[in-house]
């Protein structure tokens, strides 16, 4: 099983490095296991199992010691159809966004964050973003908006050594900017 690295650790607050294209063998197989650690982490069963694995719905390659520009996103967006937002993103970056900004109401959450950080993360609510995709061994054009679009942020941060309480003002952490969406 993957070991997650905490923001205790310097090398998760560096940049991390564009991945080759062609992907590697060893890189895919790192994306598959990092899909397969989400996967378990949002099973009930595995989590009884597991106490000390924590619920998560994305996960980048500097969180288990990587440091490349490697990220994985899974979560259900509809229970009854079994609907997955399933992402495998390799040199992910965006290429616009909205002026608009958006935080989620309840705050930020990170599996390498263990303390409590409130306060609001300020991301763009609608995004587009060009990366290499894993899943079809080909480029791909993702445009994002709301929830979708913050965890997209919240994990390409990782792979520029970003945190999602760096982006919470200290002096006015719950400071809310006029025309902002909570989400």
């Amino acid at each position: 099983m993957l070991k997650i690295v905490k923001d205790t650790a310097k090398s998760i607050h560096c940049p991390s490095k564009e991945v080759p294209l062609p992907l590697s063998e060893d890189d895919k197989a790192t994306l598959d296991e990092m899909l397969t650690y989400l996967k378990n982490s949002q099973d009930p069963e595995f989590l009884e199992k597991h106490p000390n694995v924590r619920e998560g719905i994305g996960l980048a390659a500097p969180q288990i010691g990587q440091n490349k520009r490697m990220l994985v996103i899974y979560y259900c967006i509809d229970e009854e159809e079994k609907k997955y937002v399933t992402y495998q993103l390799v040199n992910p970056r965006i290429i616009s966004s909205s002026v608009k900004e958006c935080y989620l109401a309840n705050g930020e959450g990170c599996l390498s964050v263990d303390k409590e950080h409130p306060g609001y993360a300020y991301r763009y609510y609608k995004i587009t973003v060009e990366a290499f995709d894993a899943f079809t061994n080909a480029p791909i054009r993702i445009r994002a908006v709301g929830f979708d679009a913050i965890v997209l942020q919240h994990e390409m941060d990782h792979l520029d050594g970003i945190l999602f309480y760096d982006r919470i003002d200290a002096k006015e952490p719950f400071k809310k900017k006029p025309g902002s969406i909570a989400i």
